[in-house]
């Protein structure tokens, strides 16, 4: 079962004419167990590990830091249903470690470059980096479509959708402030290459920035809750810099993506 959207979008939910949506997680699920009770189904692939058989990609390492390239469709942090993630295997690779290790996130889908530290102090320092907004971050997407304009911003307050989680909406009242800046790379057969800059960094912000229809109205190609479902979600963490917690050495890395 899935909804049919027909018409415009609405302000908060993305919503594209002609698309299927999933059923929402709060109201829907609980009604489509009961009436689907007893009825033989196909496995859930949501709940399916497909990070089982990928590696982590270290690509920096220190005494106090690690900079990981995360694969598309791997955790950043155990979930509901799914305990394989950076932070278990880096947990279990690092027995010393204190702290939370982990830096910042990435949403599951999203591929790219992961902050992790190897002891409390270390990562205060990231984290205090972070909420400064210090830590400069650029990432790449491709768009499904072919944008007119060629650089701006997007201002689109976000909230999580209580009936629907991990889904966001715009909501200029009770929504957090949400800015990312963007830029055209390149276009081609009817996409559109892009470096997104997030200014902030909300939960699923420059997937909500680009389909929304206040934003780029552009959904990312790959964007299976916003968009369309294809073999991966096209957007990558592809470049960070930073202060390094101990030397206070300005560091970069670059990690391109596979799109």
């Amino acid at each position: 079962m899935a909804e049919f959207w027909w018409g415009i979008s609405p302000n908060s939910a993305i919503r594209k004419h002609k698309n299927y949506y999933p059923a929402c997680q709060g109201r829907c699920k609980p009604i489509l167990s009961h009436m689907l009770d007893g009825i033989k189904m196909d496995d859930n692939l949501l709940l399916e590990n497909l990070a089982e058989k990928q590696e982590l990609e270290i690509i920096f390492e220190d005494d106090v830091l690690l900079v990981i390239n995360k694969p598309a469709e791997f955790l950043s942090v155990p979930g509901k249903n799914i305990s394989d993630s950076v932070y278990t295997r880096i947990k279990e690779k690092y027995p010393e470690a204190t702290g939370p290790l982990i830096v910042h996130r990435l949403d599951m889908s999203t591929s790219g470059i992961l902050l992790l530290t190897k002891n409390k102090e270390a990562n205060k320092i990231l984290q205090s980096q972070f909420i400064k907004r210090t830590i400069k971050k650029r990432y790449v997407a491709l768009l499904d479509g072919d944008l007119s304009k060629n650089i701006g911003e997007i201002k689109l307050p976000l909230r999580v959708d209580l009936d629907d989680r991990p889904r966001q909406l715009v909501d200029f009242e009770y929504g957090k402030n949400a800015e990312t800046h963007w830029k055209v790379i390149k276009k081609e057969n009817g996409k559109t290459k892009v470096y997104f800059y997030p200014i902030t960094g909300r939960t699923h912000q420059l997937r909500v920035h680009a389909a929304h229809k206040n934003g780029l109205n552009m959904p990312i190609v790959g964007d299976d809750l916003y968009g369309k479902k294809e073999n991966r979600l096209h957007l990558h963490a592809e470049f960070i810099e930073f202060s390094h917690p101990s030397t206070n050495k300005i560091m970069n890395f670059t990690v391109a993506p596979d799109f």
